[in-house]
C-alpha cells in the first residue's frame, strides 16, 4: 500500500513561492487499479513525480507498505517495486528493445521472454525486439514498448502519468485493453494512472479528482465518474468519440 501523509511541493517562480501540491494525504490500496483525475495543472503529474522520487516534497512524508520512503532515490524506489513510466517516454540511441527489456526486468530475459512481454502490448516480436529505443520509433510504439518495461519488471506499484498522451487511436484502443488484462492479473501490486480519459476512467477502481493542488474527491468509479460526466463543462469531445475529461 503507497501513503502520502501531508504532502506539500512548492517551486520557486520569480520571487515568490508556487504551492504545487497541497497538504494532500491519499492512500493507494493493493490489488487496486486508482486513477487520479482533475483540470490541467491542478497538480495531477507532479503528484506522480514525487510518487517515483523524481521531484521530493516540501513537507510531508510517503510510505510504501509501511517504510518511509521520503528520502529513497529513483533507482532505491524502483528497487523496491515503483515502476514509473513517463508522459513522454524516454529515447536511448544505441539501445535495443531487448536490452532495454533486460534491464527493466534485472535479469537475463530470454529473447523468447522479451517477445512475450512485446506481445502482450500489441507490437509483433519479430519487427521490434532488435530495434533502437529512438527516433525511428512513434509515440504509440513508444508507449507500448515503455509498458512492457513495466510489465518486464513486475513492479508492486506502476505508476502511469497521462499514458493517453501523443498516441493515435488505434494505439489509445490497445493501451486500454492491456490496463484491463493488467487489472485482472495484477494480484500482488497495484496500478496507478494519472488521466482524464473517460475510458481509463471506466476501468478504475478507485477514482481520485485533484483540484488546485488538494484532493477535491474520491470513491469508487460508480460514485465519482458520474458527476464528472455530467458537467457539460468538463466534458469535450475528440477523435472516436473519446470523452477527455477537462473540467
Amino acid at each position: 500500500m503507497l501513503e502520502l501523509r501531508n504532502i506539500s511541493f512548492e517551486v520557486s517562480e520569480e520571487a515568490n513561492q508556487k504551492e504545487i501540491v497541497r497538504d494532500i494525504s491519499l492512500t493507494v490500496e493493493n490489488h487496486k487499479f486508482t486513477v487520479i483525475t482533475g483540470p490541467n495543472g491542478s497538480g495531477k503529474s507532479t503528484l506522480a513525480k514525487l510518487i517515483a522520487g523524481i521531484e521530493k516534497p516540501t513537507s510531508g512524508r510517503i510510505y510504501l507498505d509501511g517504510v518511509d520512503i521520503t528520502e529513497k532515490s529513483i533507482t532505491e524506489r524502483a528497487q523496491m517495486g515503483i515502476g514509473y513510466a513517463f508522459q513522454q517516454p524516454v529515447r536511448f540511441k544505441g539501445l535495443e528493445v531487448v536490452d532495454l527489456l533486460r534491464i527493466a526486468s534485472g535479469r537475463q530475459l530470454s529473447v523468447a521472454d522479451a517477445c512475450a512481454y512485446l506481445s502482450e502490448v500489441g507490437l509483433c516480436a519479430r519487427d521490434y525486439i532488435r530495434r533502437e529505443v529512438n527516433a525511428s520509433l512513434s509515440g504509440g510504439e513508444l508507449k507500448r514498448i515503455e509498458i512492457a518495461t513495466i510489465l518486464a519488471r513486475g513492479s508492486r506499484l506502476s505508476v502511469f502519468d497521462e499514458p493517453e498522451a501523443g498516441i493515435d487511436l488505434w494505439s489509445f484502443q490497445n493501451l486500454i485493453q492491456v490496463f484491463e488484462r493488467m487489472r485482472k492479473r495484477n494480484q500482488d501490486g497495484s496500478i496507478l494512472v494519472i488521466s482524464h480519459q473517460e475510458r481509463i476512467l471506466n476501468i478504475a477502481d478507485e477514482i481520485i479528482v485533484v483540484a488546485d493542488g488538494r484532493v477535491a474527491q474520491r470513491g469508487t468509479r460508480e460514485e465519482i465518474l458520474p458527476g464528472l460526466l455530467g458537467t457539460s463543462a468538463a466534458v469535450s469531445k475528440c477523435t472516436g468519440n473519446e470523452l477527455f475529461l477537462r473540467q
